[in-house]
């Protein structure tokens, strides 16, 4: 790193006017001298520049380095700084150098990038105390489905957790993750064993006029005041960082649900802005998020040249989101699990969606998504390289919380939307709304800004409240998740039944279970209770009747039981709608605009993984992301720091 250092700052004094050097070891003197500076002032600016906000630390980002430098320069014997502004960009073109030569040293190899996390947290493990009861790092992979990690193993993109299977010190078991196969309802499982509250990524609540979306930190909140006891799987001392909800955990950390009340008092801010001051940390992971972008944009490019299909439009937003979840929250991530690990805690738990996030928009089987998991798969040997100078032993869980299913859109393959298709089938006397947006990880984003500013009023929801008069309210309310879609009556309280739809409505649930997009419709029957229909035959879920074709053949073995749950959940929609699935291609077809998509059924969306200690013994059937809740708690109990 030293040699790295000098090289980089000699280069640096070559080519930026206004600075001179008489010799090399002026040269290695002054990037010493730099070395010693940031080790010393940083922790203390991070400190102080987080009180300022996002404009202190982002000053302190632009200028902190620019005045070590000519400090450094400055007390230097044999070097000369014509001023500032010299300086300025001299540190521009100095951390250009080093996270290029960074990359170049530590591809492949975390080596460097343990070292280095290893030093800046040294005084927190020396202020730690030491234990022999062993602490569980769980990381979790958005989106992965036990299919494509066998897949992924085989082809090399996950060789750290090849070899804890090949060694035997870990297996791999699938679970199954019930309708809706979602980030939210199966971390409201994992986290809390409380998946009932969460029928979708987002739904309408009749009695508030309320629109929930679980990525936005207000409805996460409100989620979690409702699914948590006090005793999830981090409540004794756990860490929760970049998840949706905190698990109970005394520190949340980029957390949806607790950003706003965290904010305030400035503790996960102090995290970030570290990160941010660190050249190891943001400057460097600036030239590699830009880096992220531009193969982004070559990869799209090749998708269109090559005319793959199914494929969908790579905004602009969705480049600079890949970038920052890529690279940026990745790296960030790391940084943090990391000082927890050295501070021995007990149970640390991290939500990675880079996977996830590719998957959506180049298909979950692409070479891209793939190379995602390399990059996770990268995050794991650092953090087993950092455990082993830990104050305590860890263990290593790694679980998914759902899979993803591929295929072209229900928009792309029938030219239109699925609240356009109600608003047709309905005669409705207004537009349905539509409340279906690609925006599942734009929360993630904004949690950066959220610890460093307390978030500002979220604007009110587009659906009216429950007390404007009924006609100003709309009739229909589509929430789409994936390829499923909760349909509201949203003048009609309560849950609306089969008849009343049938009697006001006579075209509209036989439209939808006709269309070929569709591939089964559930409704409330006042006499024979919840009903599944299909084109060609319907499901009576009460006493399990099929009568004609069943329209969940081909869904698999656990789709009635799911959807007879899924009946009885608060604020399931009134109409609950599930794409087509073919079970030859594994193809559905999603209601927003995603190639990959998950929130139904149908295919590998519902096939999770866990990777577990060999050990470390499954007791139980995990249906079901509350049974795997609580079969980690009891290996906590058993084996980890739990009481």
């Amino acid at each position: 790193m030293v040699l790295l250092c000098w090289a980089a700052l000699a280069v640096t004094i070559a080519v930026v006017p206004g600075i001179t050097a008489v010799d090399g070891a002026a040269v290695l003197l002054a990037a010493l001298v730099l070395g010693l500076l940031g080790a010393a002032l940083r922790p203390a600016a991070a400190v102080l520049l987080t009180r300022a906000g996002w404009a202190g630390v982002v000053g302190g980002w632009l200028l902190g380095q620019a005045l070590l430098l000519q400090v450094a320069l400055s007390v230097t014997p044999g070097l000369q700084v014509a001023g500032f502004w010299s300086a300025f960009w001299a540190s521009w073109v100095y951390a250009g150098l080093v996270s290029a030569g960074l990359w170049v040293v530590t591809a492949g190899r975390p080596g460097m990038v343990v070292r280095h996390l290893l030093r800046v947290n040294r005084r927190f493990r020396r202020a730690a105390t030491t234990s022999d009861v062993p602490g569980v790092v769980l990381i979790q992979i958005d989106g992965l489905s036990a299919p494509l990690a066998r897949w992924a193993l085989a082809a090399g993109a996950l060789p750290t957790v090849a070899r804890w299977l090949g060694s035997g010190s870990h297996t791999l078991v699938e679970w199954h993750a019930r309708l809706p196969a979602t980030t939210p309802a199966s971390q409201a499982g994992l986290l809390h064993g409380a998946s009932a509250q969460v029928p979708a990524f987002r739904w309408y609540e009749k009695e508030t006029g309320r629109l929930v979306v679980t990525n936005r930190p207000r409805d996460s909140a409100l989620v979690e005041s409702r699914l948590s006891d006090g005793r999830g799987l981090l409540a004794d001392g756990g860490v929760s960082v970049s998840n949706v909800f905190s698990g109970d955990a005394p520190t949340s950390l980029l957390t949806m649900s607790t950003i706003g009340e965290r904010a305030a008092s400035g503790r996960p801010a102090r995290y970030v802005a570290a990160y941010l001051l660190d050249p190891f940390g943001l400057t460097r992971s600036l030239f590699l998020t830009a880096g992220e972008i531009v193969k982004e944009l070559h990869q799209a490019r090749r998708q269109r040249l090559r005319r793959v299909q199914p494929r969908t439009a790579r905004t602009a937003s969705y480049v600079m989101l890949r970038g920052l979840t890529n690279v940026l929250l990745r790296h960030l991530n790391l940084s943090i699990l990391a000082e927890h690990v050295m501070r021995g805690a007990p149970a640390v738990y991290c939500d990675f969606v880079d996977y996830d996030e590719i998957a959506h928009h180049a298909g979950p089987t692409r070479p891209e998504a793939l190379a995602a998991l390399e990059g996770i798969d990268d995050v794991l040997a650092t953090l087993e390289a950092v455990a082993l100078a830990a104050p305590r032993p860890y263990r290593f869980v790694v679980v998914s919380d759902h899979g993803q299913s591929q295929g072209a859109t229900f928009a792309q393959r029938y030219g239109i939307t699925v609240d356009e298709l109600v608003r047709q089938l309905s005669c409705a006397d207004g537009p349905a709304v539509a409340a279906g947006r690609n925006d599942e990880h734009a929360g993630r984003v904004g949690a950066l800004r959220g610890v460093l500013v307390r978030p500002a009023p979220e604007p009110a929801p587009d659906v009216p409240a429950l007390d404007v008069p009924a006609p100003v309210r709309p009739e229909f309310v589509v929430a789409a998740s994936g390829n499923l879609a909760l349909v509201y009556l949203a003048r009609v309280p309560g849950r609306a039944s089969m008849e009343y739809i049938e009697e006001n409505y006579p075209r509209l649930l036989a439209g939808l279970a006709g269309h070929p997009g569709i591939g089964w419709v559930m409704v409330r029957s006042r006499r024979l209770g919840p009903v599944v229909l299909g084109r060609s035959g319907r499901r009576l879920l009460t006493g399990d009747r099929v009568e004609g074709e069943d329209p969940l053949a081909g869904y698999g073995p656990h789709a009635a039981a799911d959807l007879r749950r899924h009946d009885g959940l608060p604020h399931t929609g009134d109409i609950v709608v599930n794409s087509v699935y073919d079970p030859v291609t594994q193809e559905v077809a999603a209601f927003e605009d995603l190639i990959g998509c998950h929130g139904g059924l149908g295919g590998w969306q519902e096939r999770p993984v866990l990777i577990h200690p060999q050990q470390w013994p499954v007791d139980g059937d995990l249906t079901g992301a509350d049974a795997v809740h609580h079969q980690l708690v009891r290996w906590l109990e058993k084996f980890g720091d739990r009481a």
